[in-house]
């Protein structure tokens, strides 16, 4: 049945993409940033553990797949069944593990095992599946999770730890000779050594960061209420007003927590 339900999805793109004026002017580029935005979509769902959303969302994403792959059908570059089974080829030559003879009994064996297959299906670095377009300290993340598969890696968190000492020094360093190039390029080096340190707390700094955001928004969005109360906007207020506001907003916030627990 549900192999009856996606070749009918897969016919009513090709249909559209024949009758509708707008889906058979669009291209693989003119549709990329909607798949990344419904992917995004599904994963704020998953965040929220709205799965009703999710179904929604999911369906989108599979639409942008059945889209791109109409377009390529139509171009001679692919069709869905050339992508079912490059994927399908794929999970069982990943998992030696499942369907062949290899030996891998912990999730670490098994991705150290996942890196060396990559290589041998061509792959000239380990990096290469690293997507330039992710966020950038995500980039960074993954790409030292990459590189400590194959052992490429700090032995102790304390040494990681003194290598953010030592970029936040050369930061320092570049602020005295003022020279924005060079500071610039040792910011970069302090946010790729802070991405690694929370690689070693078992943090996502790109969720760390997303957390930090919120929390902000939440504290500044408490100052505008406070002002609005009292008839002022933020642009009239000192800073020691908003300060004292912020203060306050921390320690409401401590205390909504202390009562939930």
């Amino acid at each position: 049945m549900s192999g009856n339900k996606f070749k009918n999805l897969m016919e009513i793109m090709r249909r559209l993409r024949k009758e509708c004026p707008w889906d058979k002017e669009q291209t693989h580029e003119s549709i990329k940033s909607a798949t990344l935005e419904e992917a995004y979509e599904a994963i704020e769902a998953i965040e929220e553990k709205n799965f009703s959303s999710l179904k929604e969302e999911l369906g989108d994403l599979l639409l942008h797949i059945v889209f791109h792959a109409a377009i390529a059908e139509e171009n001679n570059e692919f069709t869905i069944n050339d992508v079912i089974d490059s994927i399908t080829d794929k999970l069982i030559r990943r998992h030696p593990h499942i369907f062949g003879e290899v030996k891998a009994d912990t999730p670490k064996e098994i991705e150290e095992n996942w890196e060396m297959i990559k290589l041998k299906e061509g792959r000239k670095s380990v990096l290469q599946g690293v997507p330039k377009i992710l966020p950038q300290l995500q980039r960074a993340f993954r790409i030292q999770q990459k590189v400590s598969k194959v052992g490429f890696d700090w032995k102790d968190k304390k040494d990681v730890w003194e290598k953010v000492e030592e970029e936040i020094e050369e930061l320092k360093e570049s602020e005295k000779l003022n020279d924005p190039k060079k500071i610039k390029e040792e910011f970069g080096d302090l946010l790729f050594a802070l991405a690694n340190y929370a690689r070693f707390l078992n943090v996502d700094p790109e969720e760390a960061l997303k957390l930090a955001n919120n929390k902000f928004i939440k504290r500044f969005q408490f100052i505008e209420e406070e002002l609005h109360k009292a008839g002022k906007n933020v642009a009239d207020a000192s800073l020691k007003e908003m300060d004292k506001l912020w203060e306050k907003s921390k320690r409401g916030m401590a205390k909504g927590k202390e009562e939930k627990s």
